[in-house]
């Protein structure tokens, strides 16, 4: 899924990222992800810290909300 509608990044490509980046701000500067808008930001977190340090609770929660929200064009 397109997690950051601003620059083509989907939750694959901050799986992808997400081992070789030791931190959200690092992936922001990588991918561009949550950078222009805003509006992918906690959707964005959740899938980095996810992939960084395995499925929390509180993570999926917020992915699961994050899939049921409107992706809206910027």
């Amino acid at each position: 899924m397109i997690v950051c509608v601003c620059h083509r990044v989907s939750d694959r490509d901050i799986r992808r990222q997400a081992q070789a980046c030791s931190s959200f701000d690092e992936l922001q500067v990588e991918t561009g992800v949550s950078t222009a808008c805003g509006r992918c930001g906690d959707c964005a977190q959740a899938v980095f810290h996810e992939a960084r340090h395995g499925g929390l609770p509180r993570t999926a929660i917020a992915i699961l909300e994050c899939r049921a929200a409107p992706q809206l064009a910027a």
